[in-house]
């Protein structure tokens, strides 16, 4: 019995730790990090402290698994009828933070080596990973771990991720871990990967894999498995439509398809093609292209339906200011309602990650002659403003160089406001802008090229020639939004009286309004006579209405004139109004609250991806004219009306995740919404049919037509739902971009989770048409000519 056991202690541990490196090894060479210290440290785990607060502190196991991308996040306790464990992937990390640079931590400064704490934050609403480690290494090698997974993720081509996505569901259906698959663990395999193939074709694809007839695939026959669950036949007949023999593409031939994409046609580019996704020696040298090397491209950023050249600045940067729709947040400090949730420094964070270039900062007196930020008279928690400031100093241009707009609602009493102005000072220091660029008079505002790097500062200022207002011989009051909204919503509404007024405005902070002064809309009497540097905010309900009944005024006051617009009062629980219906007024600044997914945010993410995604982007011509006839409630005939017709074939989907993740048989019916958002005339949606049962490959080839008047505005958003008989349709993903990056041809979509981050490797493929008068418009350059009236 002794030399029984002592045999199986001997080599029991090696022949584990034998299987365990040959299961690792393998993500980790796919990812070029087999040799990597920081991430064999993060594979073998690591005992840390979570922290929520200075009370709160849990004790936690992290440790990287098997599939090189994926973190297990375990607690200690296992007295717990289950143990309490969390995931989190690479593909979801944002950034890692080292040192006390969240809110949970920042306490502890002082107390713990700041070099042993990191903040892992997420994309979309998932809470910042706070943790503490025990030592200065550890925390540096996952931190390092960390972004060497995550830049390796952002390197992966598509087809990369479609390998990593199909082994990541291997390991999880091998339930016995040998390495081999029984038909049983295939069918859970298929039912992970969201596709319910028939008993008889999973049986017949399995037997024609399983080349050894013992019953099992081995990790050849799962890899041939896999290829032909993987396999696009669509792809192949576009391939086999321009290939004269069916086997390669010749340069000349690769050439006719670029032409019929709307691309660069040159023998030249064909080639460089070739060279980068051709992975046969053989071919790559002879200049040809095999339909594996094709799929290669067709599945690569290079062919996506958003314009890879609009993915940078490509704008002219050098008009004014009100020429720009300027990425706007409302509430930026709040979490989640406007009722209950908490006041963090984290949506700013998140906010000026995504190139929002306006905040707004709800200001209150504070204890201790500090003033806090919060949405006044609710529950909403507290966070002080000079913590606010130091946030936006940090973070302020990391994703965009140009202005950043504070936008000051101010209820201070005017010690407090002296206080906030001396923040402001110290800590953005030169980067707040405190007089104008120029003595010269301003006929129009700067352009954001001009104030680059520049925080601007947006609200109430005193006119010395006004003169004093009141017996206190204070200077001209400070209000907030809503009181604006009073002053704007009727022209008749008679002045308030400056002796009722709660509070005054410090001269301190009133000198540090430059370019963005809050003035009250007075109508549109005298338009030439109002200084550039004067805006207005506009509730919701006055925007549209104002839109609605004198649109062509609105147009022309916006093209010389910033003008911001917020949600209603009553949308407590920070629900967000249409955009759209804003922008066509060219309004500059539509604020949204950027804490609540949905589809007014999926409308401003694609509003603002293109450009570089710099926050700025410019409107068209027929908006910036001040004497424009554009009116977006009858569009008919005039500027900006170009006839269009937009045709989209949905061909197939793949890779969409299930919804149901807690029924393992639970399969999705996609179907695929197209909608146009733009002016009201050209607002429209329509769907594909539904596929039962298929979230892994399901091929629709159903074509919609859309009829656009003003495609310059346009924004084109495509949405995958689940289809349900009984309930209403489960989102799956969506994308959206503006009609004017839209490419023609056959092209990918990579889809989005409804809070904007990626669904990879999920996509959708599909057949871009557009046309105008019948005369088909190829390249993205065309139809911006067309649009503009240059052709």
């Amino acid at each position: 019995m002794l030399g029984s056991g002592k045999s199986q202690s001997s080599t029991s541990p090696r022949e584990e730790k034998r299987k365990g490196a040959e299961k690792t090894s393998d993500p980790l060479r796919k990812l070029g990090l087999l040799d990597n210290e920081d991430v064999r440290v993060m594979m073998q785990g690591s005992s840390m402290v979570k922290v929520r607060s200075q009370r709160w502190q849990k004790s936690r196991n992290l440790r990287l698994l098997e599939d090189g991308l994926t973190v297990w996040c375990e607690s200690t306790k296992s007295s717990r009828k289950a143990k309490a464990q969390q995931t989190f992937a690479v593909t979801e990390v944002e950034c890692v933070r080292e040192g006390c640079k969240s809110e949970a931590l920042r306490p502890l400064s002082g107390s713990v080596p700041e070099n042993r704490c990191f903040t892992v934050v997420f994309r979309g609403a998932r809470k910042s990973l706070d943790l503490l480690c025990p030592c200065e290494d550890e925390a540096k090698r996952w931190v390092r771990g960390l972004r060497t997974l995550k830049e390796c993720v952002a390197n992966m081509s598509q087809k990369e991720k479609l390998d990593h996505w199909i082994r990541s569901y291997l390991r999880r259906a091998d339930q016995n871990q040998d390495g081999k698959m029984s038909y049983d663990e295939v069918k859970r395999l298929l039912q992970m990967i969201n596709i319910d193939l028939s008993e008889q074709y999973a049986r017949c694809l399995f037997k024609r894999c399983d080349r050894s007839g013992d019953g099992r695939l081995d990790h050849i026959e799962i890899e041939e498995f896999c290829r032909e669950l993987l396999r696009r036949p669509e792809l192949d007949a576009v391939f086999r439509h321009y290939s004269s023999n069916g086997c390669v593409l010749s340069t000349a031939e690769l050439r006719d398809f670029l032409g019929d994409q709307g691309e660069d046609a040159s023998l030249l580019h064909a080639q460089s093609l070739i060279l980068t996704y051709e992975l046969n020696d053989w071919a790559q040298k002879n200049q040809f292209m095999t339909q594996n090397g094709f799929t290669m491209y067709m599945l690569s950023l290079e062919n996506d339906v958003f314009n890879p050249d609009h993915a940078r600045v490509h704008q002219d940067m050098t008009r004014p200011l009100a020429h720009y729709f300027i990425s706007s947040s409302h509430n930026t400090y709040l979490t989640k309602d406007q009722v209950t949730s908490a006041s963090s420094t984290e949506p700013y964070i998140r906010a000026l990650n995504q190139g929002c270039r306006c905040v707004e900062l709800d200001c209150w007196d504070g204890d201790k002659g500090e003033p806090v930020i919060y949405h006044g008279h609710t529950l909403t928690s507290k966070v002080p403003f000079k913590e606010v400031i130091e946030t936006i100093a940090q973070y302020a241009f990391k994703a965009s160089p140009y202005p950043l707009i504070l936008s000051l609602e101010n209820h201070c009493s005017v010690e407090q406001q002296a206080v906030m102005a001396k923040h402001l000072r110290t800590i953005l220091g030169s980067k707040l802008l405190t007089k104008p660029l120029s003595d010269q008079l301003l006929k129009d505002l700067p352009s954001p090229e001009e104030l680059k790097c520049r925080i601007l500062v947006k609200g109430k200022k005193h006119i010395p020639h006004l003169g004093q207002l009141g017996k206190t011989g204070s200077s001209a009051s400070f209000s907030s939004s809503s009181d604006d909204e009073l002053a704007s919503s009727n022209k008749n509404t008679p002045k308030r009286d400056p002796a009722k007024v709660s509070s005054k405005l410090s001269p301190e902070l009133s000198e540090l309004v430059v370019y963005c002064r809050s003035v009250p809309f007075q109508g549109f009497e005298n338009m030439s006579e109002k200084p550039p540097n004067e805006m207005s905010s506009f509730s919701e309900s006055d925007a549209l209405r104002l839109i609605k009944d004198s649109g062509k005024l609105f147009a022309r006051h916006n093209s010389k004139q910033l003008s911001r617009i917020y949600p209603s009062g009553q949308r407590l629980q920070s629900s967000n109004y249409d955009p759209q219906e804003m922008w066509n007024g060219g309004c500059q600044m539509v604020a949204l609250n950027f804490q609540t997914p949905g589809e007014q945010m999926d409308l401003n993410q694609g509003r603002f991806l293109p450009n570089g995604r710099c926050g700025y982007v410019l409107k068209p011509s027929f908006l910036c004219s001040s004497t424009t006839n554009f009116n977006p409630e009858n569009t008919g005939g005039g500027p900006g009306h170009v006839p269009t017709q937009l045709t989209i074939r949905i061909i197939s989907a793949q890779q969409l995740p299930k919804i149901n993740t807690e029924k393992a048989s639970s399969i999705v019916d996609p179907q695929v919404w197209v909608e146009i958002h733009g002016v009201a005339i050209d607002n429209a949606r329509d769907k594909t049919h539904r596929i039962d049962n298929n979230g892994f490959n399901p091929r629709w080839d159903c074509t919609l037509s859309f009829q656009l008047q003003v495609p310059e505005l346009a924004l084109v958003r495509f949405v995958v739902e689940d289809h349900d008989h009984t309930a209403k349709n489960d989102f799956v993903g969506q994308f959206t971009l503006p009609f004017t990056s839209l490419r023609t041809g056959y092209r990918h979509v990579h889809l989005l989770k409804a809070d904007g981050s990626s669904l990879s490797p999920a996509t959708l493929f599909i057949h871009v048409k557009v046309a105008r008068k019948g005369v088909p418009i190829k390249t993205v350059s065309e139809r911006m000519a067309i649009a503009k009236g240059k052709a």
